[in-house]
């Protein structure tokens, strides 16, 4: 169960501490609220599953530094926090504008407590509304199961269990393919008045796996009048049941399963040998190139279904695989011109519509089925060093993230410090205490190939203030570095920066 944020916002025991909204994030307020939990740990991101409404007494933020909190604020966003809520008083007077800015940068509504109220109470207020709420939606949910559960065991079919669900929830059911066939239906029995206009409806979809393969979707269309939650959970508990009516109607072959064992190998970085048994019985040669691609979303299950139609276009064979909020591929490449194939590829991925809070990699080329691990690693490497970087969004090539991969791999933390404050020290600095953007600046033209006009163009700056800017890099860092060899080692340490 959850509640809308604005609810929160309106229950007596936050009510208490005078709530701010502070950021203006499109639709904060009708974000879901799966939790509230309380904590002044600044690195509690990773101890969270997301959906939380944190709430936090500030004193931690107080002392840390600028930096930190940004980091903090991007952390909790890409985690999919709900809401950060902030008690301001005598250690933190206001919530500090670069947070802020932050939040509305990456998404994540913050709130400014105003005055002092128990955390813990409202946490058991909320908590305790939203356990209950729950129990009686998994109940509601369990005992819609069984009843399929019957009708399977008296020889009822798929039409027969959907029948089933739309009467208990009230809502429109229909079950469809991956490819966006329908796979059965069913509508509840509601009095139709002549001349009324349709109603409008709230639209859950649910994915149903069979033995782990995405085999259909399930849509509940439930109408603005009705329990469009206790409709999904319904629909969720009731997910095996329906994968068994689909298991006799079409059970998988040989391949497949074959596919599904050898996805969940790579997932799990199983050894080459295991993956060179596995990758021919589901379709992949031993010696073929590959390369992986891993998705991250809430909606994975629907953004699979795009996955695997773009790379049944693009490449001549391919298996996916689906877990939790996670999604990942394997696409094999032609033996002859196999990195333009994997641009290509790359090209197709960018027509996938990725939903806000979404991210996509596609991995390096592995050189036979017995390198699709390390892949896929590096694949997953290049979604961590992005959302570092503060772009925690969209597509992206981990070829592209090469320097970074390598140097985490390879560099400690000091030694890759070092580098940056021997080579870009000065030019850091300068940003740090005047808020600049050189080393920004210096990493585009970089990339450009020095290519000023370029540069220009990519940081929205008029040229005249491209040269003024660079005029004072090189001043920094002891001159233009074009014809030298700190070329190279200022370039590697633009990169080494978001390390």
């Amino acid at each position: 169960m959850s509640l809308l944020l604005g609810e929160a916002f309106e229950h007596d025991s936050l009510k208490a501490a005078d709530p701010v909204l502070r950021t203006d994030v499109p639709e904060a307020l009708s974000r879901q609220v799966r939790w509230v939990h309380s904590s002044e740990v600044m690195d509690i991101a990773p101890l969270l599953q997301g959906g939380e409404l944190l709430l936090t007494g500030g004193q931690a933020l107080a002392t840390a530094s600028d930096e930190r909190r940004q980091e903090y604020v991007r952390q909790l966003a890409a985690r999919g926090v709900a809401a950060l809520a902030i008690e301001t008083g005598p250690d933190l007077p206001a919530i500090p504008v670069s947070m802020l800015y932050t939040g509305e940068t990456c998404g994540l509504p913050i709130i400014e407590l105003r005055k002092v109220a128990p955390f813990v109470g409202i946490m058991q207020a909320i908590n305790s509304q939203l356990v209950s709420e729950s129990v009686a939606q998994l109940q509601f949910g369990d005992e819609t199961s069984h009843a399929m559960s019957a009708e399977l065991a008296h020889g009822g079919g798929l039409d027969q269990l959907l029948a089933v669900l739309a009467l208990r929830t009230g809502a429109s059911v229909r079950l469809v393919s991956p490819s966006g066939a329908t796979l059965g239906s069913a509508s509840p029995d509601r009095p139709a008045n002549v001349g009324d206009a349709e109603p409008s409806c709230n639209v859950n979809t649910v994915d149903v796996p069979v033995r782990g393969v995405l085999a259909a979707r399930l849509e509940l269309e439930v109408p603005d009048a009705g329990d469009a939650n206790r409709a999904r959970v319904a629909g969720e508990r009731c997910v095996d049941i329906i994968g068994l009516a689909l298991l006799q109607r079409m059970p998988p072959g040989l391949k497949e399963l074959a596919g599904i064992e050898l996805m969940r190998a790579i997932s799990s970085g199983t050894q080459p040998w295991r993956l060179q048994q596995l990758g021919p019985a589901s379709g992949f040669s031993v010696g073929g190139a590959v390369t992986a691609v891993v998705v991250r979303s809430p909606s994975a299950g629907q953004l699979r279904t795009e996955l695997d139609s773009i790379l049944h276009r693009c490449v001549s064979h391919d298996a996916s695989y689906a877990d939790n909020s996670e999604v990942i591929a394997l696409a094999a490449l032609p033996r002859d011109h196999t990195l333009a194939a994997r641009s290509e590829l790359i090209r197709a991925l960018h027509a996938l519509a990725i939903p806000d809070g979404s991210t996509l990699a596609v991995g390096p080329v592995a050189q036979g089925i017995g390198e699709a691990s390390w892949s896929l690693a590096e694949a997953r490497r290049t979604l961590e060093l992005r959302a570092r970087s503060g772009i925690s969004a969209g597509i992206v090539d981990a070829d592209d993230f090469a320097v970074e991969r390598l140097a985490e791999a390879g560099l400690d933390a000091g030694t890759r410090e070092d580098f940056v404050r021997r080579h870009l020290g000065p030019v850091v600095e300068h940003d740090e205490q005047r808020r600049s953007e050189l080393v920004r600046t210096l990493a585009v033209w970089l990339d450009t190939g020095c290519n000023t006009a370029q540069a220009a163009r990519e940081l929205h700056v008029e040229r005249q203030s491209m040269h003024h800017r660079l005029q004072r890099i090189f001043e920094l860092c002891g001159g233009d570095p074009r014809g030298t060899g700190r070329l190279a080692a200022l370039h590697l340490a633009t990169r080494l920066v978001g390390l």
